[in-house]
């Protein structure tokens, strides 16, 4: 089974992030898979979990992930070095960030803020993260993620997001094959 946490601030879309991983591997890779979050007061900026599961068996396991093949944060003040305990031997962090020299060789960054910016126009970075996740992951094809942008987004955030996505997916591909 493949375990993703996701650590964001409320209105930055870790759940939604957590749920188009969920539905691209499910729908779209003929997987299984299971999405949910974990709020702690619901208000904006406050921090957030959210956890994906994907498996070509039957996900039976329902409770929150602790020792995970992935780590994905979207606000680097959310940034644990404890988070390096937490991942399963072969597993990294990802890491919005726009400072990559200061984390080690298990954390993954990329300027997702950036990225947003550029595209959206607002610091909302999950489908950035969601790229990136893929790109260095290749959990899914970023087609399947694509198709569940569809499901998700009405133009024009359906077009940006998209190009979000293949930004960052191209970089943490390329940062990958590296």
């Amino acid at each position: 089974m493949i375990e993703v946490r996701w650590h964001g601030r409320g209105g930055q879309g870790s759940f939604t992030a957590s749920r188009l991983l969920g539905e691209a591997a499910a729908l779209y890779e003929g997987s299984h898979a299971m999405a949910f979050p974990s709020f702690g007061p619901e208000r904006r900026g406050a921090p957030v979990l959210a956890f994906t599961k994907i498996s070509k068996e039957k996900i039976r396991d329902r409770s929150e992930v602790i020792r995970c093949d992935y780590i994905v944060v979207l606000d680097e003040t959310l940034y644990n070095s404890s988070f390096l305990d937490e991942l399963k031997p072969g597993g990294y962090i990802i890491l919005n960030t726009g400072n990559p020299a200061k984390y080690g060789r298990s954390v993954r960054t990329i300027d997702a803020t950036s990225i947003a910016l550029g595209i959206l126009g607002k610091p909302i970075t999950n489908t950035a993260m969601l790229g990136a996740l893929i790109g260095y992951s290749g959990i899914v094809a970023p087609e399947a993620i694509e198709e569940s942008l569809n499901h998700f987004f009405n133009e024009p955030l359906l077009g940006k997001n998209k190009e979000v996505v293949r930004q960052s997916y191209e970089l943490g591909r390329k940062e990958k094959a590296v």
